[in-house]
């Protein structure tokens, strides 16, 4: 029997277009949760439903492991699991009746549960943890080991239901020391499975990494329910640490760095970059930039000198007035610039690109068409403008 049972709800296999793609990578928020509990001196599990068949599998888990609690999380870390299927959802759901059903207390967590907490309430999920979760769901569970008979509103980031009404307590501040976090519980990941599938459709071996969470900017598109606004980067140090750790133990081949952005701070790519040089240490990796920070001093040599492979920028459009409408902070002679540099230096580049964006003229588009044409960024993703929930586009939209 095992104390804890974590499990995530994106199947990828429900997920045509990235189904298609297949660049499995695995739940690193739930992998943070996992090894924050476990330091707690608790028995922990790990269901990975990212390369699983079905939620069948879920159910063999439940049964192998016979866990107390069954902890869900709606992960992909970033904010980019908010514009999950709908089928993950559903998936949730009936992990929770799975869950419930062979008498577990069923804690979730992530951005769809923090903007449909009642939701997952009424769904029979026992609590919810609101925002980032790892020190919530710790104290949680050392409440309900505590036998406390009482609800626990005095734990910050949980809600719910007493006597048929949901009770949400006060939001927890954002854990600032992410120094002081264990390492993701990388053990309970099978490496070979994922290895297996990267070599086969890549030639490599890719894991994940974050070096941040949260982000500063304001852009009114973008949803950051768990990270929010507040800013907590950790030490070059840290970052280095872990991927020598996972150099030595797992031997990945690239690293694909999930922050929102990397390197808001000046100078830590520099560092980051020293330390690697220090070790003798170069993984290659992709990453998440802002234009406009890439343009500092001397990141874009620093990460190029790191191993950075390419660089994803949030273009979004060519037209400067569409850019100014989403407070993106960014000029279209910044997008400019930095491609260039990137590639001066070898780097490759990538942008995301939104059409559709309130007020976007065919004139605008054909902007944003002559600046890929101007710079061959060498990968595009591209989206319709989406109003997801909790966004200040959201609220516009729906007014």
């Amino acid at each position: 029997m095992t104390d804890i049972l974590f499990g995530q709800s994106y199947y990828l296999r429900f997920d045509a277009k990235l189904w298609r793609a297949m660049q499995p990578y695995p739940p690193l928020g739930t992998l943070y949760a996992a090894s924050v509990v476990r330091q707690q001196g608790y028995d922990v599990a790990l269901f990975d439903a990212m390369l699983a068949e079905s939620t069948q599998e879920w159910l063999d888990a439940l049964a192998e492991y016979q866990p107390r609690y069954a902890v869900l999380f709606e992960d992909n870390f970033n904010y980019l699991s908010k514009m999950s299927l709908l089928r993950m959802r559903e998936a949730a759901f009936e992990m929770i009746d799975d869950a419930k059903k062979v008498g577990c207390t069923v804690i979730v967590g992530g951005a769809d549960m923090t903007d449909h907490t009642e939701m997952y309430l009424q769904k029979g999920a026992d609590f919810v943890l609101v925002g980032e979760g790892d020190e919530s769901l710790a104290e949680l569970i050392n409440h309900l080991e505590a036998r406390d008979t009482q609800y626990p509103a005095e734990i910050r980031g949980i809600a719910f239901m007493d006597n048929g009404k949901m009770m949400k307590t006060l939001p927890r501040p954002v854990i600032r020391d992410l120094d002081a976090l264990p390492f993701p519980a990388w053990d309970l990941v099978d490496h070979e499975k994922y290895r297996a599938v990267w070599q086969e459709k890549h030639g490599y071996y890719s894991v994940n990494m974050v070096t941040t969470r949260g982000c500063p900017f304001h852009c009114n598109w973008c949803a950051k329910p768990i990270w929010g606004q507040r800013y907590s980067v950790r030490s070059a140090k840290s970052v280095v640490d872990e991927m020598t750790w996972l150099k030595e133990n797992f031997t990945p081949d690239h690293i694909w760095f999930m922050d929102d952005i990397m390197g808001i701070q000046e100078r830590w790519i520099e560092e980051f970059a020293d330390l690697l040089d220090a070790r003798g240490l170069h993984i290659p990796f992709k990453s998440l930039n802002r234009v406009d920070l890439l343009l500092r001093g001397k990141t874009i040599p620093a990460l190029a000198r790191a191993g950075a492979k390419i660089v994803w920028v949030g273009a979004e459009s060519g037209s400067q007035k569409v850019l100014d409408a989403m407070e993106k902070g960014t000029t279209v002679e910044q997008i400019y610039e930095a491609t260039r540099q990137l590639h001066a230096n070898g780097v490759k580049v990538a942008f995301f690109l939104q059409f559709g964006y309130p007020g976007e003229t065919r004139e605008d588009i054909e902007l944003t068409l002559k600046m890929v044409r101007d710079l061959m960024p060498d990968d595009i993703g591209i989206s319709v403008s989406y109003p997801l929930p909790g966004t200040t586009f959201y609220e516009r939209v729906r007014t």
